[in-house]
């Protein structure tokens, strides 16, 4: 195989397993919602409007986001093999290597774009990516905690709240923001939301032992419960921090509404996962325009 080929293999794995069209556009809004949200919160001014170090931390985000998608491929070979022989890594679509080398070049990129803002943001984004590879060697050491959902999701859930961190404390220590206690609130809120999807996609009806599923272990109705659970707490925690602007992204809590009528009532397979996606989408691009709007003083 030639080297050449390497980038179109590479492009072949980014659009088939990282989907730019769900993942840039999740970064992106994750990104403008924190970031107008602590701004409209902790700014010293009441204009804000996304700048050159926003973009910085976009790209980072999203680069971050491949990256742990790199490093999940090769930690689940193994399973995959068994359960997902489709895989471009079990078909040799791509190899290990390719992967790594990839890595590298992600890691080194970030490193350049986040020193353009920030020693602090440079050191939060490197933490990070280094925790996703301390999980493949943690997970490798105590194989229980790979096969534990509760406990693997315990374990790696740090990698999505540091993301939020880096974002945060990106813009702190840049200056942009006067930070308080309300920080921890607005971390919650945003974790709330996207662990409403995580426990969404992974709520069926189906009994299956082998796969990884939430509803193996609470139950359908249990895990179906704790996804809605964090919804609603992602709403009334905005609703906490922002007031009367909080009820604009408060509008979204129809979509997991209508996922538990889905799949408790009429007990739609799998009817959680694409409400649990619009709710993301839509609560991040209302925090961001209710921000905005707050920022501006409209």
């Amino acid at each position: 195989m030639t080297a050449s080929r390497v980038p179109a293999r590479l492009g072949s794995f980014v659009l088939r397993m990282f989907r730019p069209q769900i993942y840039v556009t999740y970064g992106l809004l994750w990104t403008l919602a924190l970031e107008g949200s602590a701004k409209a919160l902790f700014g010293a001014s009441s204009h804000w409007s996304p700048s050159w170090s926003t973009a910085i931390r976009a790209v980072s985000v999203v680069l971050a986001l491949l990256f742990a998608r790199m490093v999940d491929e090769q930690k689940d070979l193994e399973y995959d093999r068994r359960h997902h022989p489709d895989r471009p890594l079990v078909t040799g679509a791509i190899t290990v290597a390719e992967l790594r080398c990839a890595m590298a070049l992600i890691a080194v990129l970030v490193v350049v774009l986040n020193a353009l803002v920030s020693a602090v943001s440079v050191l939060l984004i490197l933490l990070d990516l280094g925790y996703l590879l301390f999980l493949v060697a943690l997970e490798r050491r105590s194989p229980r905690i790979g096969e534990g959902l509760l406990v693997n999701l315990l374990v790696s859930y740090p990698v999505q709240l540091g993301l939020s961190v880096y974002l945060y404390l990106s813009l702190l220590t840049s200056g942009a923001i006067d930070g308080d206690w309300r920080a921890v609130p607005l971390l919650a809120m945003f974790a709330c939301a996207f662990l409403q999807f995580e426990f969404a996609r992974k709520t069926e009806w189906r009994r299956d032992p082998r796969a990884r599923l939430y509803s193996e272990v609470l139950g359908p109705r249990g895990s179906a419960a704790v996804s809605l659970a964090l919804a609603v707490g992602a709403v009334v925690l905005g609703l906490l921090l922002f007031g009367k602007a909080g009820l604009l992204p408060a509008l979204s809590i129809v979509f997991p509404a209508l996922g538990a009528w889905r799949f408790l009532v009429r007990r739609k397979p799998s009817g959680l996962m694409l409400p649990a996606m619009g709710f993301v989408l839509f609560f991040l691009l209302l925090c961001f325009c209710g921000a905005a709007a707050i920022a501006t003083g409209r």
